[in-house]
């Protein structure tokens, strides 16, 4: 089949982008937490994190800084670590152009549709942050592009990664009904996962679960 505009490979290229986005996230850190910048008397955590009433407002930047913003040391820790192990993973595979579009692309993407959902639901002044919807999009590629390949879940459980990734869903779902983990953005992950599932459909033509059902 020929490649369209949507399938078009980019040249092979590899710089550690993840290496340079965890950086990122540490400085972001650091600057939110540990200085006094701020803008018209607003903190920095709140010019960067997304809230759905600033957007509005023409604040669309907030839908890439997003990600960069993390409430807590543990936060931040257990994303950066996620980032580190499967990040660089993904980007010596896909290359660096191509694992930098999906990153930023299920996050942004993720970010407005989750965006859209809590304009609806009126939480106009909710803060969004962190870069755990592009974590749970680059666990779900990590899953079909290595779907032999395990982890331990929780650190205690040895899974394959198709069956961990069903189970992380299955737990957003869950506690996005039903309301656990008050704090926790689990429409963000379900919407990264969900933008994932499409790019790898459109871009890459795989079908997950056909993927899963051939190697479980």
């Amino acid at each position: 089949m020929k490649d369209s505009f949507l399938n078009r490979k980019f040249k092979y290229t590899y710089s550690n982008a993840s290496v340079y986005i965890i950086l990122a996230n540490l400085l972001v850190f650091f600057l939110c937490n540990y200085t006094d910048i701020g803008f018209r008397g607003m903190p920095l955590v709140y010019w960067l994190s997304m809230i759905p009433a600033y957007v509005s407002r023409g604040w669309v930047w907030q839908l890439v800084t997003y990600m960069f913003v993390h409430g807590s040391f543990m936060h931040l820790f257990f994303n950066m670590f996620a980032l580190l192990m499967f990040g660089r993973v993904l980007e010596q595979y896909l290359g660096t152009r191509e694992f930098l579009l999906f990153y930023f692309l299920c996050g942004i993407l993720g970010g407005v549709v989750s965006y859209v959902f809590y304009i609806i639901q009126g939480a106009r002044f909710a803060v969004i942050l962190g870069a755990s919807g592009s974590i749970y999009a680059m666990l779900f590629l990590a899953a079909v592009l290595f779907p032999r390949a395990r982890i331990m879940l929780f650190f205690i459980i040895p899974m394959r990664m198709p069956i961990a990734v069903m189970v992380f869903i299955a737990i957003e779902v869950i506690s996005q009904v039903y309301g656990l983990s008050n704090g926790v953005a689990h429409l963000i992950h379900l919407s990264c996962i969900g933008i994932a599932w499409l790019y790898v459909a459109l871009r890459f033509r795989l079908n997950p679960m056909k993927i899963w059902r051939e190697n479980l």
